[in-house]
């Protein structure tokens, strides 16, 4: 059995030289870790809708939540894979995800409409983090994690159409 010394991660941080410096790739980083953080309870928002929502929107929002919680949860691994090339560790508790996100869950049993309000808040708190990140990255010249970013932008931005097409707002 291999040596538990061994198995811990080794930060490579001070040996990288990408071209982006060790301060910019730790602030990066962070904030990497805030947007994979806002991932991660908006992937479990969305899976615990689509498995209770009820009424005469079940089967669209059913069928778009599992579309999102899907594709949340490939975004959180290249969040958190993005984190680890910058040279530091993804948040490793739970606990560290709830107090780096800005999103947060609602008691109750939300109807069909409040879970779509709901999501469409979420979406939006969303992409404010991600331009925040985005422009950090990009002022850092850390061009990958900018381009992810990016990426995770128009996905928001769709999801946002999508759901207030459904709120017929």
């Amino acid at each position: 059995m291999p040596n538990r010394k061994t198995m811990k991660a080794e930060l490579p941080s001070e040996k990288l030289d990408t071209g982006i410096t060790k301060a910019d790739r730790k602030m990066v980083a962070d904030k990497v870790a805030r947007v994979l953080a806002d991932t991660y309870v908006l992937m479990i928002k969305s899976h615990v809708y689509h498995w209770n929502v009820v009424g005469p929107l079940f089967v669209p929002l059913h069928e778009l939540t599992q579309k999102h919680y899907e594709d949340l949860f490939q975004a959180a691994d290249d969040l958190a894979e993005r984190i680890r090339a910058l040279g530091h560790t993804a948040p490793v508790a739970i606990s560290d995800f709830l107090k780096q996100a800005r999103l947060d869950g609602e008691a109750g049993d939300p109807d069909a409409m409040s879970m779509v309000e709901n999501l469409i808040a979420d979406h939006e708190t969303v992409t404010q983090r991600l331009r925040e990140a985005a422009s950090a990255a990009d002022e850092a010249d850390d061009l990958v994690t900018a381009d992810l970013l990016t990426q995770r932008l128009a996905f928001h931005e769709k999801a946002i159409w999508m759901l207030r097409a459904i709120a017929g707002k």
